[in-house]
Parts: C-alpha cells; structure tokens; sequence
C-alpha cells in the first residue's frame, strides 16, 4: 500500500469522497504542512486533508487525481466552495518524490495548467484531525458539505 494526502477544502466532504474510490483502502481526516499546532486546536498555516492509502495495483496517482479534480476547484485559490482561507487551499502532498512527480505531470498535461492553483509539495508534516472529524459525513450524513451529494455518491461501494 502507499499513502498520499489530498486537500481540497473542508476534510469532511473529501473523506467522504475518496474513501469510495476504487483502490483506496483507507482514509483519515487530518490536517497537512502547517507551521504550528496547539492543544487548544490552532493550527497555523494547516490544509485540511485526507490521507489516502491505496493498492499502486489497482489505482494510481493519475487515476486518484482525475478524480480529485471532480470534486475541486483548481483555479480557486485558497477557497473551495463557500469556504475560505488558508486551510481550504487544494494540494496534493506525499513523502514519495515519484507520487509528486506524477501529479505535476497530471497538471502539466492539462491545457488549462496555466491557471492551476492546487500545490504540489512533499509533506513537511501532518496532524491527524480530532475523532469528531473522522469520517464526518457517514456518522452526520445531514451536515454541512461543499461538494454535492451526486459527486459523493457516485462512486460509493456497495
């Protein structure tokens, strides 16, 4: 298995998304290279983010960021739907240099790369998100999410 962390605005809605895509195995809420983080719940510079684990045997980075790119909006810096600031940005961030690569290619082969805001770093650091968090959606299908509901369900399992 390999992980790879996805941020695309609100963790809950993300979450819930890619946990039904084909080839992921697992995912976490969380919150990914922020600068700093308290016990009081600040978090500095954070996005909000899911890390992925998926079989590289039945899908790869290209296929997880075809179907990240549903779900977000690349050009929107910073914001995802209603929400706004810092910790909405989008970006794909992982350990592995070869996950990187393949999703700078992902972007650069697209005829609108030019305006792609989405990150594309290594990641410096990562805070899993509080058990209230984790797998919001399912638990609390009636709460807020910016992505709509034909988008979360179009690939769910079973």
């Amino acid at each position: 298995m390999e992980v790879i962390y996805f941020a695309g605005g609100c963790l809950w809605g993300v979450q819930a998304f890619i946990k039904t895509l084909p080839g992921v195995t697992f995912t976490e809420a969380g919150r990914a290279n922020g600068t700093s983080h308290t016990l009081e719940g600040e978090y500095d510079g954070y996005a909000e983010c899911v890390k992925t684990e998926f079989d590289p045997q039945v899908a790869t980075v290209t296929r997880l960021m075809k179907y990240f790119f549903e779900i977000i909006d690349p050009y929107s810096l910073n914001r995802q739907g209603p929400d706004s600031g810092e910790k909405y940005r989008t970006g794909v961030y992982s350990e592995e240099p070869k996950h990187l690569e393949e999703a700078k290619a992902f972007i650069s082969n697209r005829n609108d790369s030019d305006r792609i805001v989405v990150e594309v770093l290594p990641l410096t650091n990562y805070v899993r998100s509080a058990e209230e968090h984790q797998d919001r959606l399912t638990r609390c299908p009636d709460d807020y999410c910016h992505i709509p509901e034909e988008l979360l369900s179009k690939y769910r399992k079973g």
